[in-house]
């Protein structure tokens, strides 16, 4: 007698197809970082042909920063509510709207309202808020390791794009340059389409390591509430002031600065445009090993010392650039752009693991705050660089002033205690069962 064996009643992957989703998430995410790569490589463009200051050019990359961070708090809840795929196609397409658009503007009010307010908003719904929500829906095992490529994929984009981009500019003009992150942004709508998908069951799959029971139902109601919520309860909570002001000096000395002024910085001193690209370029790559390790190190060490030693050794090396400067490139700003590179966002994994150590279940809001006060640090240093530069004709006073911030970021890490108590002011929950239930789940 013959049996016939049952038929599976689900489809086998080769691959699963989360990473599929982290694959076109990571592209998105370069895509999108693209634009963000434009602005330090068209400032002496924009100024030669415009006769714009760096402070009006420095206003729209400042409003497009803030925004960046302030949008990442409650692109979540439009995740939630609409989906990942419909969000992150009207994003790309918002950011390509702002890139484009540029082509065509003849006042600075069109630069604020395109750089600063289309690219801003559009870049912010594709940031911490996709990460987080993707690798919460699609992984359990490898969750850590996937968020940390994405993290910092994210951010190594937005200056490994920079070589390309002062090679257009040199090559065809600003407006070709403009125009080419444009369709970076446009080309990667397709396979978001195709392959992003809102949860695992919708192509009958679990996630990634995990059961069907991890594949809840998304809240569609409340979550921006959720998000306000937060913040009132981190407010009244010392760590949260601690890390929200280390992580704005972080932006300060980071995506505000370094990335879009040191590049004008470097041409004023006799520097090519195309070789100071290169660097930043080399600081992006070396961004993602730094992340990676920084990760690794966070397991093992106390997330506060290692806090002190990024901030502390960034701000010296910030003392030390403006005499790095110079036409010429010798092993010292070699050395200064690897460094830098390692310490880009190397911040993230300890200030997060801080986040879970002292709000829980709440940590991944109570971050999207802190991660809004980097984005607004960056765009107080963005501005203020410009402004620095007009006044005095040189950036060397705001490299000391980051460079001085860094040191106050790092006594603030350090001063963190650890293992707080159980109180009603903070996040963590007084009752035994629910603060270890937090716990787990943070």
């Amino acid at each position: 007698m013959t049996v016939t064996a049952p038929r599976p009643t689900h489809r086998t992957h080769r691959i699963h197809p989360a990473w599929w989703v982290a694959a076109v998430t990571f592209l998105a995410l370069v895509g999108a970082a693209a634009f963000r790569a434009v602005p330090g490589v068209l400032i002496d463009p924009l100024r030669a042909e415009f006769g714009w200051s760096v402070s009006t050019i420095s206003a729209a990359v400042a409003i497009n920063m803030a925004l960046y961070g302030l949008t990442a708090p409650f692109a979540a809840a439009l995740m939630e509510r609409f989906g990942i795929r419909r969000v992150v196609m009207a994003a790309l397409v918002v950011v390509a709207l702002g890139s484009g658009l540029t082509v065509f503007m003849t006042a600075s009010w069109q630069l604020i309202l395109l750089w600063g307010v289309l690219v801003g908003l559009g870049s912010g719904s594709m940031a911490l808020s996709l990460v987080a929500t993707v690798t919460g829906r699609w992984f359990v095992a490898r969750r850590g390791l996937v968020s940390g490529i994405l993290t910092a994929g994210g951010a190594a984009g937005q200056l490994v794009f920079l070589p390309l981009v002062a090679w257009i500019d040199s090559e065809w003009g600003w407006r070709a340059a403009s125009l080419g992150t444009t369709a970076a942004a446009l080309a990667v709508l397709p396979l978001v389409a195709w392959l992003l998908r809102d949860r695992p069951r919708d192509v009958g799959v679990t996630p990634y390591g995990g059961t069907a029971a991890d594949d809840v139902d998304p809240v569609r109601t409340g979550a921006a509430r959720a998000a306000v919520q937060g913040l009132v309860l981190a407010a009244r909570s010392r760590p949260f002031w601690l890390l929200a002001a280390g992580f704005f000096i972080c932006g300060m000395s980071t995506n505000g600065l370094v990335q879009p002024h040191f590049i004008p910085a470097a041409h004023d001193h006799g520097m090519p445009v195309t070789t100071a690209a290169g660097l930043l370029a080399v600081v992006g790559l070396f961004d993602i090993a730094g992340t990676i390790f920084s990760g690794w190190l966070t397991d093992r060490v106390d997330p506060r010392v290692l806090l002190l030693a990024y901030y502390g050794l960034r701000g010296l090396s910030l003392f030390a650039l403006p005499t790095l400067f110079g036409p010429e490139l010798h092993v010292s700003m070699i050395a200064f752009i690897v460094f830098y590179g390692l310490d880009w966002v190397a911040t993230v994994p300890p200030t997060l693991a801080l986040c879970r150590e002292h709000f829980g279940a709440r940590a991944p809001v109570v971050f999207g705050w802190v991660f809004a006060s980097h984005q607004l640090g960056s765009a107080v240093a963005a501005f203020g660089g410009g402004v620095i530069r007009d006044v005095t004709g040189s950036y060397d006073l705001a490299w000391f002033l980051a460079g001085g911030l860094c040191m106050v970021a790092a006594a603030a890490s350090i001063s963190i205690r650890r293992n707080l108590p159980p109180r009603p002011e903070t996040l963590l929950s007084t009752n035994p069962q629910e603060a270890a239930a937090a716990q787990a789940h943070g």
